[in-house]
């Protein structure tokens, strides 16, 4: 995927984050409890914080196409499954039935701050020889 693909998938990503987070702070604080609210709260915290790396990764000149890639892919991933499964389970949809979905999707993103420091890593060991 060209980059400038992932610049424009961050940017939708940190409006839906704009909305996400208003919709929570008004339509739902009167409707949620204040449990669920912290919960919808982190969702659109998380959400907000990896759109600001894919921005980070995807202008850094320092990684490769294909790794900015690889961490961009993880990070959407990420955040389609953490925050898209809080704000399902804070919206109604039976936690029990998709319980697994949000710490798969933190998973993922640990992977992809994981695979990020890796880069950053063997590609200033590349530049130190």
């Amino acid at each position: 995927m060209n980059m400038n693909k992932y610049l424009a998938i961050s940017a939708f990503l940190g409006a839906i984050t704009i909305v996400l987070g208003a919709f929570g702070a008004h339509a739902l604080k009167d409707i949620l409890s204040a449990n669920q609210l912290t919960s919808f709260e982190t969702a659109v915290r998380y959400q907000m914080y990896h759109v600001i790396v894919l921005l980070f990764v995807n202008i850094y000149n320092g990684f490769s196409e294909k790794q900015k890639h690889r961490i961009s892919t993880l990070f959407i991933i990420g955040i389609l499954f953490f925050s898209g499964s809080i704000y399902a389970i804070t919206l109604g949809v039976s936690a029990k039935a998709i319980w697994f979905i949000t710490p798969f999707g933190g998973l993922i993103l640990i992977l992809g701050w994981l695979l990020m420091g890796m880069y950053f890593f063997i590609n200033n060991k590349n530049v130190i020889k």
